[in-house]
């Protein structure tokens, strides 16, 4: 008797956060900076670092990020902290769109396949007139299940870290101006 594989779904996401006093002029060299991620999120990542290829705006530059996250022990007493890590690839850069996506590599968090894309975008009003200043940062991800953590958990990570990275690079922005 055969057996067939049965596929899971793919996991989809978007979220966004955005930047009330920031231009798109001012947020977008920080957010292509593909190996410095660990300067927006400093709380939560330890280590962001070039691996290989060429830096600047050229895809196939690969980066090594570390994080920490905590997980309820296999007897539900104690938490575990476990150190994640990701080598990530840049795919696509555009700086006239400014937008770039990149997948992870190897990981120890049971993902598979993970692509994502950030946009920077500016901030319309409901007449569709652009603001002088504002704009938000859009993240989304198309990824195989991941082992050990929900959509929901995972997706909430995402959206988290997205709004920090907007509150830092705000800060970073309006410290400069």
């Amino acid at each position: 008797m055969e057996e067939k594989l049965i596929e899971k779904p793919k996991w989809e996401f978007k979220t966004s956060a955005g930047l009330a006093t920031a231009t798109v002029e001012q947020v977008w060299p920080l957010l292509e900076d593909f190996c410095n991620l660990h300067k927006w999120l400093p709380e939560t990542l330890h280590e962001c670092y070039h691996v290989e290829g060429i830096l600047g705006l050229k895809p196939g530059l690969t980066r090594y990020c570390t994080f920490s996250r905590t997980l309820p022990s296999s007897d539900g007493h104690e938490a575990v902290t476990q150190t994640v890590y990701a080598y990530d690839r840049l795919l696509s850069i555009d700086p006239i769109k400014r937008c770039f996506s990149y997948e992870m590599l190897d990981n120890n968090m049971g993902m598979k396949t993970y692509v994502a894309t950030l946009r920077l975008l500016p901030i319309n009003d409901d007449d569709g007139e652009l603001h002088a200043c504002g704009c938000k940062i859009e993240w989304s991800f198309v990824c195989d299940p991941m082992e050990g953590w929900s959509f929901e958990d995972f997706s909430s990570f995402i959206a988290a870290s997205l709004q920090t990275i907007a509150k830092n690079m705000e800060d970073a922005t309006s410290l400069s101006s």
